[in-house]
């Protein structure tokens, strides 16, 4: 029976404790209240009860004063009313008095008890509440025979004494009930809060880095599975995070073997390249040659190998953010036009004479544009004009380089790295960098290389016309 509730819905398991609750508080005051006279008895207090009702020397005094008085005919005969009032002032606060014909049982005359007039409106409110919820049980009653000097009449003494501890007890006993009924289902709602808080702590913990720390098992409901799941997730990040130190302990480590493994090609290089400076041996000139062309192979084959592996393992760069104007910019992009019009390019620079300011970093700014200009001074056709366009518009600084590819390089491979490294350094300035392609026989397309890098580095190889757009954002 304990695994079955374990195992049940937090719902179900919920509405199951509502049920018990409110049976066993039910009970309680059933037995409470049908055994109110045995605790009575059992205490002693038999006090509490006594009233005037239950006195005989008020039984013999109505009985002696009745001999001396004569019973009003009727109703509504008034002076016999009063006079006989005597008889009904024997009656104290909690009692009343009711005098009716003893063949026919008609009313004659009364008196109302003093507690239940309008003087006395809070015990009137307090009892017919009671006596709603008691049936009556709070008035008590006694009937008899008086003999007067003109006949004899039925006399009915009702007595309301009994309701100063019959409603208390009634709702002293509800109230019992109700704190059982609530210490029975707050009972369960603290121990799942206390699951619910002991998780909390967990997460808290695991915000903090500690994935060593078990999370807590409990029940198989709602709060036990989040519990179980939320253990298997801490499990399954610690393995990845403890895989991902591994694996760039060991990437670091051959690229440390790498890294050493180029001193000797560079030894043996610098070696001939000092002989060759010498000028000895003039016969084996030309061997030795080879031999440095051969060693340079050996070199490049090692550092391409560790750009390879730095794709894979890089630290994460932080930029060194500062206040900066465009008209920084457009120095950089002026020096880098004038370096490739050097090697042979024409340049068709527009810069506008609206400046704004940013918050970017300088060396990455350098970075970027020297990345985008190594580009077209490898690729770039110069019989083409590079154009160079920027904007300032809608709180955002646009500058466009765009060139043509030689039909040469259509086929010439590429790992892309600058432009990666370009696309990464704008987001990490919040700003955006946007690769448009046009080629011959294709319409214009747009490629954003953090999307799908596989295809926007090989449309980066056809021959056409590329255009490159980065917005930065203006402060």
């Amino acid at each position: 029976m304990k695994k079955k509730f374990s195992t049940m819905k937090l719902q179900n398991r919920f509405l199951l404790i509502l049920l018990l609750a409110l049976t066993i508080s039910a009970t309680l005051f059933e037995l409470l209240w049908l055994n109110k006279w045995t605790l009575v008895n059992w205490t002693g207090n038999f006090e509490i009860l006594q009233s005037q009702i239950d006195d005989e020397d008020f039984w013999t005094k109505l009985d002696e004063t009745a001999q001396n008085l004569s019973l009003p005919e009727s109703s509504d005969d008034e002076a016999a009313a009063k006079a006989i009032k005597p008889l009904l002032d024997l009656a104290d606060k909690y009692t009343s008095i009711y005098l009716y014909e003893q063949e026919d049982g008609l009313y004659i005359t009364g008196q109302y008890a003093k507690i239940m007039d309008e003087k006395h409106s809070g015990f009137r409110t307090f009892f017919d509440l009671g006596y709603r919820l008691t049936d009556g049980e709070g008035e008590d009653f006694r009937q008899g025979y008086l003999q007067f000097q003109n006949g004899k009449a039925q006399v009915v003494v009702v007595n309301y004494q009994r309701a100063l501890f019959i409603y208390p007890y009634m709702f002293l006993s509800l109230l019992l009930s109700v704190l059982v009924f609530l210490g029975i289902v707050l009972f369960f709602m603290n121990r799942k809060m206390r699951e619910v808080l002991a998780l909390e702590q967990e997460i808290l913990l695991m915000s903090t880095g500690d994935l060593t720390h078990p999370v807590p098992q409990y029940s198989k409901d709602e709060i036990g599975i989040l519990a179980n799941e939320l253990n298997h997730l801490r499990i399954s990040l610690n393995e990845n995070i403890v895989r991902e130190q591994e694996s760039r302990k060991a990437n670091q480590d051959l690229i440390t073997a790498l890294s050493h493994d180029l001193r000797t090609p560079l030894t043996i290089l610098t070696g001939y390249l000092e002989v060759l400076k010498l000028g000895r041996t003039p016969e084996k000139q030309a061997d030795y040659l080879d031999r440095c062309l051969k060693k340079a192979s050996d070199i490049k084959e090692l550092t391409d190998q560790m750009f390879s592996y730095a794709l894979v393992s890089e630290e994460q760069e932080t930029p060194d953010m500062s206040w900066l104007s465009t008209d920084y910019i457009f120095q950089c992009i002026q020096e880098n036009c004038d370096f490739i019009s050097l090697a042979g390019f024409t340049t068709n620079v527009k810069i506008p004479e609206v400046t704004g300011i940013l918050l970017s970093d300088k060396t990455m700014i350098n970075r970027i544009f020297t990345n985008l200009f190594s580009n077209i001074l490898k690729y770039g056709d110069k019989g083409t004009p590079v154009i160079v366009r920027s904007s300032v518009r809608k709180q955002r600084f646009t500058v466009t380089v765009s060139n043509a590819i030689k039909q040469e390089h259509s086929d010439v491979g590429s790992s892309n790295i600058g432009l990666r490294n370009v696309q990464r350094m704008m987001q990490m300035m919040d700003g955006e960098m946007l690769l448009t392609k046009k080629t011959s026989s294709d319409s214009p397309g747009k490629h954003n290389i953090s999307q799908n890098t596989s295809s926007a580095f090989a449309s980066e190889n056809v021959s056409g016309v590329f255009e490159v757009t980065l917005w930065f954002p203006l402060r």
